[in-house]
């Protein structure tokens, strides 16, 4: 699993090879998950976040679970799926 951002727009990685080989094929840069067979080096599965999300710092796979979801810090549904008992356990 990889995690792909879009460059930010201060420039910090600009001049990368990866920008050059970006504009030599036509491709323009994304955000996203891909999913890489190591085997044979192939990304078996993608998928492409569009929107306000930009850049991802971090990628976890999650074993064991079939349909994982995601919810947002600011809405009220967050207080309703995760919960701490009173050791610091996380339940949800």
């Amino acid at each position: 699993m990889i995690g792909l951002s879009e460059p930010r727009e201060n420039r910090t990685f600009a001049g990368l090879a990866l920008q050059e080989r970006l504009e030599r094929e036509g491709v323009g840069p994304r955000c996203g998950l891909a999913v890489v067979d190591l085997q044979s080096g192939d990304a078996v599965h993608w998928l492409r976040i569009e929107g306000v999300v930009r850049e991802l710092y971090d990628v976890a796979v999650i074993l064991g679970r079939r349909r994982p979801s995601l919810i947002g810090f600011k809405s009220d549904e967050i207080r309703r799926v995760i919960s701490f008992d009173a050791s610091g356990e996380t339940n949800g």
